[in-house]
């Protein structure tokens, strides 16, 4: 039987097809390209623009046609939740992923025969791919794992779908900054927090802001902090004046600043 795959993220699209080639079989893959787990989420089954505006501030990079994006996003959901293929949901133990699972669910509640899954576990992943709190997304699996698990997809149960959908319909009531994954349940949390910890791994003296970065994403805080966004949240804490940077490109320095750093006195 022909599937239509829905992953979550660009790099678990390609790992995914290109188990698929491997496999000899010639099913499509629909990349869903978005960290459900930060940001504002009310109101994004109906339009993107608070989504849009946030990820415009998060990547800084104006040249980038975001709208544009989002609108393929919907039109993506709109070809699962419509189309009269069987749908597979992939999906790992991250925060991103099983919302991503529940929006998905949310969209075809009206169609549950169709809805499908492969739920990836811990024990199939490699342990140094395993995150923080033991979250691992779909892109953290090597393509021959991924192949190997074509003849474990399975139907979800109707009950089920309905209680996915619910919680998707709850998390995006709540809408907090930040959506926390702890025993398969989410918390909400904010950006602050995140800060905190940037906050408590910044020294006196000067470290390589590369380095810092990858220590912070290497905390468990919930869900998998991407490089981009403890980059946006550090730029933010230094128009703050609560970190200060140095340099360009990959010769970037962070630091407490000086009214903080009391290790510094004047020359």
């Amino acid at each position: 039987m022909a599937y239509l795959h829905a992953v979550n993220g660009d790099h678990a699209a390609d790992l995914l097809n290109d188990a698929l080639t491997t496999a000899g079989r010639d099913d499509r893959v629909v990349c869903l390209r978005d960290d459900l787990a930060v940001g504002p989420i009310e109101g994004i089954d109906e339009d993107p623009g608070a989504r849009v505006s946030f990820w415009q501030t998060v990547l800084d990079n104006p040249e980038r046609d975001l709208r544009k994006e989002f609108e393929a996003q919907a039109a993506a959901l709109a070809e699962l939740a419509h189309t009269r293929m069987e749908v597979v949901v992939w999906h790992g133990l991250s925060a991103a992923d099983q919302l991503m699972l529940r929006r998905v669910a949310f969209h075809l509640r009206n169609a549950p025969q169709r809805l499908n899954e492969v739920g990836l576990t811990l024990r199939e992943a490699d342990p140094a791919r395993i995150g923080p709190g033991k979250q691992i997304a779909v892109g953290h699996y090597s393509p021959d794992i991924l192949r190997a698990r074509f003849p474990t997809i399975v139907p979800i149960p109707v009950l089920r779908i309905s209680r996915l959908a619910l919680e998707w319909q709850e998390v995006k009531r709540v809408n907090s900054e930040v959506r926390r994954l702890t025993t398969n349940t989410f918390a909400r949390s904010s950006f602050h927090e995140l800060d905190a910890l940037i906050i408590e791994h910044v020294t006196a003296e000067r470290q390589p802001l590369n380095h810092l970065v990858s220590e912070v994403m290497r905390a468990n805080t919930g869900f998998l902090a991407t490089d981009v966004l403890v980059l946006w949240r550090i730029r933010t804490l230094a128009d703050a004046g609560r970190l200060s940077l140095r340099g360009k490109g990959k010769e970037r320095e962070i630091a407490l600043p000086l009214h903080e750093n009391v290790l510094d006195t004047p020359r």
